[in-house]
């Protein structure tokens, strides 16, 4: 399989961050037809879940790597 058809088949959450707030910027200028509507409603649907799971993932990543004395101890990630 090609780089470019995994990029597609599974792109990046900056990708996908990107296409979600393209959906939603086109849902906000209106006036469109239905079948449009719903179909970015669709895709904004399943943007937005991609988007949950690899920021779950990367959550779960983050617990692995501050693994202390054999169990995972979370700590909230405070962005500083």
């Amino acid at each position: 399989m090609a780089a470019s058809e995994t990029q597609e088949n599974n792109p990046t959450f900056e990708q996908s961050l990107q296409e979600l707030e393209a959906v939603v910027k086109e849902m906000e200028g209106g006036e469109l037809p239905l079948e449009r509507a719903l179909e970015l409603f669709e895709r904004g649907m399943k943007l937005s879940e991609s988007c949950r799971k690899q920021l779950q993932d990367a959550e779960s990543r983050v617990e692995i790597l501050m693994r202390k004395g054999g169990s995972v101890q979370p700590e909230p990630f405070t962005g500083k």
